[in-house]
């Protein structure tokens, strides 16, 4: 039997890293049919292709292709081939691929390419970010925090964290004078809402000011501050100042807000023991490792600023 049609016959059964029509068919993956890519003529004989482990695909130059190497590169191609069909075509094409991939890499090592500087730094990266990714995925599988954890932390910040929100207006202006002047407009029976809109250089002055609904934490602390000592339906008899100018606030209503249930924040609560989990990680292995700057390169060791006492 021919090499390509031995090829074929894997992808037509399905054999290829199990990838069947219905299980790796993507939404973005594409036909490319008309690639006039071949595989090499094989050097290798019958009986030699017999001895072959049933997990390698093909051997290029003695190297494996294995189904789980052509399957991280079947699966990345197909994300890349706009409007592809997981054919049998398309599964032997992209086998195609990486064994010219891989002849070219093996080239690529007789010129002794991979040894050049920027070459074998970029290769030490690449695997070293991969290392990391898979090592971060595995400690995280294996540190998941536990219900008496989350639940913990739920009753301590969240259980009886009831709050108020406000709904108000305001005119942002930039000098105090016009928004004194404003305040004094109001006191005359002036209409908030179209004050604002005539004046506000804020998002909102389109809108006669209208804030919405928010919790005073959203706000910056002299707006909040503000609108907590206000009386509802009142609006701030004295310019209020904040790091975007001059407001006049019109405190309309306000509302007590039930805290949130578990399920509302455990989410939350859970990626928040994820970190800190990875965090102790990592505070563990710089600590138990050694790393020493050189100043000669041209980099520095940056020392902790002073705390004020």
């Amino acid at each position: 039997m021919k090499k390509w049609t031995l090829l074929a016959a894997f992808c037509g059964l399905g054999l290829l890293l199990g990838c069947s029509q219905e299980d790796t068919q993507a939404e973005t993956v594409a036909a490319d049919t008309q690639r006039s890519a071949v595989l090499p003529v094989s050097k290798n004989t019958p009986s030699a292709t017999e001895q072959l482990d049933e997990n390698t695909l093909l051997t290029v130059n003695g190297e494996p292709v294995t189904k789980i190497m052509y399957g991280i590169y079947f699966q990345d191609r197909m994300r890349t081939v706009p409007n592809a069909q997981n054919t049998p075509e398309m599964q032997v094409s992209i086998l195609n691929e990486l064994a010219n991939v891989l002849l070219v890499a093996q080239d690529a090592e007789k010129k002794q390419l991979d040894q050049r500087p920027d070459v074998a730094a970029t290769l030490a990266l690449l695997r070293a970010k991969l290392l990391t990714q898979t090592a971060l995925q595995e400690y995280t599988s294996a540190n998941q925090p536990d219900e008496q954890a989350i639940q913990s932390i739920y009753d301590a910040e969240y259980a009886s964290k009831s709050s108020t929100e406000f709904k108000a207006r305001h005119i942002l202006v930039k000098e105090e004078a016009q928004a004194k002047s404003l305040i004094s407009q109001l006191d005359e029976g002036g209409d908030f809402a179209e004050l604002a809109k005539q004046h506000s250089t804020g998002p909102t002055g389109k809108n006669g000011g209208d804030l919405g609904w928010f919790d005073s934490d959203q706000m910056v602390k002299p707006f909040s501050d503000a609108v907590k000592a206000m009386e509802l339906g009142k609006y701030s008899k004295t310019p209020v100042q904040t790091q975007f100018g001059w407001h006049v606030i019109l405190l309309e209503e306000s509302r007590e807000t039930p805290p949130p249930t578990l399920d509302q924040v455990k989410a939350e609560i859970t990626n928040r023991l994820q970190q800190q989990a990875l965090a102790d990680y990592m505070k563990e292995l710089r600590e138990k490792s050694s790393l020493q700057f050189n100043e000669k390169a041209g980099l520095k060791k940056k020392e902790p600023e002073p705390k004020d006492s």
